[in-house]
């Protein structure tokens, strides 16, 4: 009897050892558990981890990348040429500096008054010095085409002949000059008569057909060597030949070879 009740208490302990272990390995379990199933309820599940979206925001922060482009818009100011002198008189400024209400119902050759105003970004000044946008301008009635030739500029021809009979022309582009007040278009096509020179003197060209002429050097300076030649052959056409071009050349019949005038 005795060695049976022996034999149960021993079971019965071990028992109650199993059972206090058991209850130990649960809560250690519960306490493991705890913060997993914190993190699984957590809006933090199924993203990416924390560290990560802090990086990704700071790069954004570091790099702003605009969500829509936006389009600016620079107007810059009128750029005028430097002709246009601001702070004198408003009736000084040049033509391409102002704008003026033309009327073409003048009478030619009459003075007439257009009023004008300054463009943008120009400043000038009236006749009692104060600052003016609007002033009266005084000027001539007639056509930029009607200038007289000092008041204009066009271009030459190097290609025409200007010692030739009847006097040969070419068309030319002509320009107004900036403090010229006109009307209308400042640039107009025109015909003029030839001449543009080549450098040839006329003082030297006669003084060496008097002394030289009858070797031909007259003709070999203005460049007509085929003349030249025959005059140097002919010792000047037994002096005939060099008479006749003393007068041709101290008349200006006989010009350089390129046609241009003498100087």
């Amino acid at each position: 009897m005795m060695a049976a009740h022996c034999t149960w208490r021993r079971t019965e302990r071990e028992r109650c050892v199993m059972k206090v272990h058991g209850i130990i390995v649960l809560l250690a379990l519960d306490c493991c558990l705890q913060p997993v199933n914190g993190y699984l309820s957590s809006p933090h599940a199924g993203h990416e981890p924390l560290y990560e979206r802090e990086a990704q925001q700071s790069s954004i922060l570091s790099n702003p990348t605009p969500s829509a482009a936006v389009s600016v818009q620079v107007t810059d100011a009128p750029s005028y040429p430097e002709i246009c002198p601001s702070g004198g008189l408003c009736s000084k400024l040049p033509a391409a500096c102002i704008n003026c209400s033309e009327h073409h119902n003048c009478t030619y050759g009459k003075p007439v008054i257009f009023q004008c105003q300054v463009k943008q970004g120009i400043h000038c000044i009236g006749e009692n010095g104060q600052q003016r946008t609007n002033f009266s301008l005084n000027m001539t009635c007639q056509f930029c085409w009607q200038l007289p030739p000092s008041q204009y500029g066009c271009t030459n021809s190097t290609s025409c002949m200007t010692v030739a009979c009847p006097r040969k022309r070419y068309n030319a582009t002509c320009n107004v000059m900036d403090h010229v007040h006109c009307l209308g278009k400042r640039s107009f096509p025109k015909r003029l008569y030839c001449n543009w020179t080549g450098g040839y003197k006329w003082s030297t060209a006669l003084a060496l057909s008097i002394t030289l002429g009858g070797f031909g050097a007259d003709r070999f300076y203005l460049g007509q060597w085929r003349e030249g030649l025959g005059k140097l052959f002919s010792f000047g056409g037994l002096g005939i030949w060099t008479l006749i071009d003393v007068l041709l050349i101290g008349v200006g019949y006989v010009g350089p070879a390129d046609g241009s005038l003498y100087i």
